[in-house]
């Protein structure tokens, strides 16, 4: 059975005392099986963006060109071996639900969020990756969605409450898509680790706002953090953000050719 059509009947059944008390919730859509010819689609969302400039570094550099360049360049390292969409391809101001609507419009196979916060342990570096969570792996997770989370309001976005919990009452219902979001972070941490510098303990989880579509796997990564000057260096370097572009698109290649994202 097409895994959007298996949620939307989980849904309907499971949760429908809860969903018959929100209002114009949007269902999961269907998206067509893979042919033998279509390539996978890949959403890659570079986080922050015009007026949020995400995290500034320690010696000034903005979060939000540091993963417009990398998720750019990712774009272009996946180029025939994925479809791509990019969520922003210029200095733009885009809401938490807004690229999550993206990325469930295009039917993704995957969804990546690419970001280079300020870590809550100003001595904590190196790449990590996170999945949705409702109760967060550890406080330093919690930390991070917690300060992703506010961007809209702190910004000046509009907060549609009925489309979150919407979002929150699918996640309960999406074992797939939650399982193949899993898999992603465990396949691309692992590789990713071989010539990449990674965060203590980098496979994490917690409630991202980003991360709330119900039907499309997703996944949040940090490049590193602009917090730590070392970080900040390899960050700020063109050679050192080709390289992460490199190692990641080359990884996602791998990952979406497992059957769990067709």
């Amino acid at each position: 059975m097409d895994r959007r059509l298996l949620l939307k009947l989980t849904a309907l059944g499971a949760l429908a005392p809860l969903l018959a008390r929100a209002e114009s919730i949007p269902l999961p859509r269907s998206r067509p099986t893979l042919g033998s010819a279509e390539l996978p689609l890949i959403v890659i969302d570079a986080g922050h963006g015009g007026r949020d400039p995400g995290a500034i570094g320690v010696n000034g550099s903005y979060e939000k060109n540091v993963v417009l360049d990398i998720a750019t360049e990712m774009a272009a390292q996946l180029e025939g071996k994925a479809r791509v969409k990019l969520t922003r391809e210029t200095d733009k101001f885009l809401a938490l639900p807004e690229r999550v609507t993206i990325a469930r419009e295009a039917q993704a196979n995957l969804f990546i969020s690419i970001h280079a916060d300020s870590a809550p342990d100003s001595a904590a570096r190196g790449l990590s990756a996170y999945t949705l969570s409702q109760t967060a792996s550890d406080d330093f997770a919690r930390k991070l969605a917690d300060s992703e989370n506010i961007v809209d309001q702190r910004y000046g976005a509009t907060i549609h409450e009925g489309e979150t919990v919407a979002n929150i009452l699918y996640d309960l219902a999406a074992r797939q898509t939650i399982t193949a979001s899993r898999f992603a972070k465990d396949a691309l941490v692992r590789a990713a680790g071989r010539s990449m510098r990674l965060l203590d303990e980098p496979k994490r989880s917690a409630n991202f706002a980003v991360l709330r579509a119900p039907d499309v796997p997703s996944l949040l990564i940090e490049t590193g953090f602009l917090s730590n000057a070392a970080d900040e260096e390899i960050l700020t370097s063109a050679a050192e953000r080709r390289k992460i572009a490199q190692v990641l698109g080359r990884e996602l290649a791998n990952v979406l050719k497992n059957p769990i994202f067709s």
